[in-house]
């Protein structure tokens, strides 16, 4: 069952369409995280900052925790439909619930209804991207010529970056052109609603494509998939493939790209207190340059296989993130960074419950702890001498009893901390990029490669389905969950940058499994 020949300008439609529509649709997914400072206050309002940001990423990783299940149902219907009209109905849903979340009214208006209706939508939205991206990457995948289904499939890849660039122009666009005050109140919730307009047109561009010729052939010649989910997990080798795809390729490539965007942009806004317009433009600079990475690996990997970029991808992330955001928290605020180590802080106590997920800390020690996550400032934690003696905080060399938390700010600001949100120079923003740009490109040697490898990875007749159930629920849960795990970890250790060794531990494990059971795909018979 080979590929057929298709022209050139069939190829290039192919590729168009599908990545356009990978690109607005990520844009509705990640438009959601871009905002995330205006979901909280609008949907998810609480009296504890922290709180607030745990919730709002909470519902973020509710999107991506139904991802699998949508990998499921448009997996089944993929192997048994087709390509083509299945990812015409991902992009439909995915639209249509963007566009909701900016239409809800807010919980002041209509109570503790607001987040559920919110929610609701965000599982509509993990359904459909759970159905988009393995659609979309097999139908490229299944058009392209031997020797060039890395390149190909590599625009599939750039375009996940597209849309969180998008998501940034948007959103940039929207508050130049819109007052302050009405882009606080609800102008904000347009860039939601300008789903709408990015739906029409994807589906104008989807609806001229014809059905994969792999698809086809299988379809004349009487081999689809009798139950696709089945004969997933009962094809000979099959598991193991499953198993290798999950834990040692969606896993780890998740990770990196969304620690390089997400945990970059949220510690540039968060304890850096960098200008939030600021940092959004610098970001998606740099990841609009980092595209580039995506295709460059994409296209090499036909030269030198799939399996070597995303294993050297994941020992120089071992070795190059922590680094990497050091670098950016030295520019990004300098002042902050030199008073954090001249100017240590100190927890000091036997015993300080502290709960990130509470909205009010029950004990002095706890609410002390809340207010220094909620300012994003590092701070260590110190036995006491005596189980008598009281809870204390050191700031420097000043020693003061923990009781009123609202006496923690002026002590810090006494002490030299300053709060202001600040605009970083050219040069420390070229540096800022610099180091994004060494993320997107770990990022673009392990994700740039993973269509095309996925795809050839699995037969023809389950490929929909195996591909997309462990590719989304690795990258749903792993990734997913990343900002809230991220989030909490900081919070309850101290230390901004120790959300980071989840993303370590995370890139450990995948790097180990595709060490031990990754086999080279790129010259495999993969029609068969």
């Amino acid at each position: 069952m080979a590929n057929q020949e298709i022209s050139k300008s069939d190829v290039r439609l192919v590729i168009a369409a599908s990545s356009a529509g990978t690109v607005f649709e990520w844009y509705d997914f990640f438009i959601y995280a871009t905002l995330a400072s205006f979901i909280g206050h609008a949907f998810f309002p609480s009296g504890s900052e922290t709180l607030q940001m745990l919730l709002v990423w909470a519902g973020f990783a509710v999107g991506f925790g139904f991802r699998p299940l949508g990998a499921i149902l448009f997996g089944y219907l993929g192997d048994k439909l087709g390509r083509k009209y299945t990812f015409l109905v991902t992009v439909t849903l995915m639209g249509i619930a963007t566009a909701g979340v900016g239409l809800v009214p807010s919980a002041e208006s209509i109570g503790f209804a607001a987040p559920i209706i919110v929610l609701l939508l965000r599982i509509c939205q993990g359904l459909a991207l759970g159905g988009e991206y393995g659609g979309a990457a097999i139908y490229v995948s299944e058009h392209a010529p031997d020797g060039k289904r890395g390149f190909y499939t590599s625009f599939i890849q750039a375009s996940v970056v597209g849309g969180f660039v998008l998501s940034l122009i948007v959103v940039l666009s929207s508050k130049a052109l819109i007052p302050v005050d009405i882009w606080e109140s609800w102008g904000w919730r347009i860039p939601f609603l300008i789903s709408l307009l990015l739906l029409a047109l994807s589906l104008w561009m989807r609806l001229k494509l014809s059905e994969s010729p792999v698809f086809q052939a299988m379809r004349e010649e009487g081999e689809l998939a009798g139950n696709p989910f089945v004969e997933s997990f009962t094809y000979p080798g099959n598991k193991k493939r499953i198993f290798v795809a999950l834990f040692g390729i969606a896993s780890g490539l998740t990770v990196i790209w969304y620690t390089a965007m997400f945990s970059g942009l949220t510690l540039l806004t968060g304890p850096l207190q960098v200008d939030v317009t600021w940092a959004q433009i610098v970001v998606g600079i740099a990841a609009a340059l980092g595209m580039v990475f995506f295709i460059y690996f994409g296209h090499l990997s036909d030269r030198i296989g799939r399996k070597k970029p995303i294993v050297i991808g994941y020992v120089l992330t071992l070795l190059l993130l922590f680094p990497a955001f050091w670098i950016i928290g030295d520019a990004a605020n300098p002042a902050r960074f030199e008073t954090q180590k001249a100017v240590p802080i100190v927890v000091v106590a036997n015993e300080c419950d502290f709960s990130p997920f509470l909205e009010e800390q029950k004990a002095p020690c706890g609410q002390a702890l809340s207010k220094l996550t909620g300012l994003g400032v590092s701070y260590e934690r110190e036995k006491a001498e005596s189980d008598d003696t009281p809870p204390m905080l050191r700031i420097g060399t000043r020693e003061m009893a923990i009781g009123d938390a609202d006496q923690i700010r002026p002590a810090l600001e006494e002490a030299g901390y300053k709060f202001e949100r600040t605009t970083p120079t050219l040069s420390s923003a070229l540096v800022i990029i610099a180091a994004l740009l060494v993320l997107s490109a770990l990022s673009g040697m392990t994700y740039g490669p993973v269509a095309a490898l996925l795809s050839e990875y699995f037969p023809p007749r389950i490929r929909y389905s195996s591909m997309s159930i462990p590719y989304h629920i690795g990258t749903g849960y792993f990734g997913g969950f990343l900002p809230l795990i991220s989030l909490y970890i900081a919070a309850s250790v101290g230390d901004v940058y120790a959300g980071l060794w989840y993303t370590f531990g995370v890139v450990l494990m995948a790097m180990l499994v595709c060490l031990w059971g990754l086999k080279e795909t790129k010259d495999i018979d993969w029609t068969q």
